[in-house]
């Protein structure tokens, strides 16, 4: 269980430890991995699958952009897909985990020993859409877990049923999504329609500051990779 770092400085110590950094633009040259890529949660997600053993079992924190990335993260997805039983994805709510706008999801996966034992079917679980949370004025519980928690069905996952919230992709439909693009979606959302649901323009003016304030910090690692 594990959520890998999102900023450079911790990436770059992490990963240099199982292998050798070549540059201080996190370009790493590690031999285990098969997909080369600058981008830190790509690599964490290729260091934790080689990590696992056979059986071994993994639940890992991740931004949107690896569901959906085009080049290493195709790559990065087609190798979990058949070589690990990628069974469950969890849509978190936006802005709960790093800052406010930053969206994540809950990757839960085992190694397998075969190919028969790899992805089969992939369940989505959307406690995103429609789910107004947030880090000050209304945290994520532990109830709000709770529907998850039974829809999971622990050590009786073929006893797991579709609900509105919990939907399963087959292997063949999956692979034929352009670049295997796991940001899998269906609900409505309500607040696009509802012009009363809309958040106060005190609110949206906190969320628009906080994606401002994280385009500036990422525009300003760009520049320090750059000079």
């Amino acid at each position: 269980l594990t959520n890998p770092p999102f900023g450079k400085k911790s990436a770059t110590k992490i990963l240099a430890e199982n292998g050798k950094v070549k540059s201080q633009k996190d370009e790493y040259n590690r031999e285990d991995f098969f997909a080369t890529t600058s981008n830190k949660q790509l690599n964490f997600l290729q260091h934790i699958m080689n990590l696992l053993k056979i059986g071994g079992k993994a639940a890992v924190v991740l931004p949107d952009n690896v569901l959906f990335e085009a080049g290493a993260g195709e790559k990065v997805r087609k190798k979990l897909l058949e070589d690990f039983n990628l069974h469950t994805i969890l849509r978190l709510p936006t802005g709960i985990f790093y800052a406010q706008g930053v969206k994540a999801n809950v990757l839960f996966f085992d190694k397998v020993a075969t190919s028969e034992d790899s992805t089969q079917k992939v369940w989505v679980y959307d406690m995103r859409t429609n789910m107004n949370l947030s880090l000050v004025t209304s945290p994520l519980s532990a109830e709000h877990l709770r529907e998850f928690e039974a829809s999971f069905c622990v050590g009786a996952m073929e006893n797991r049923k579709e609900s509105e919230r919990f939907r399963s992709f087959g292997i063949g439909e999956i692979k034929q999504r352009d670049k295997m693009n796991l940001d899998i979606f269906w609900l409505k959302d309500e607040s696009l329609e509802d012009l009363e649901n809309l958040p106060s323009p005190k609110e949206l003016m906190k969320e628009i500051r906080a994606g401002l304030n994280l385009v500036l910090k990422e525009m300003s690692q760009l520049e320090g990779e750059l000079n």
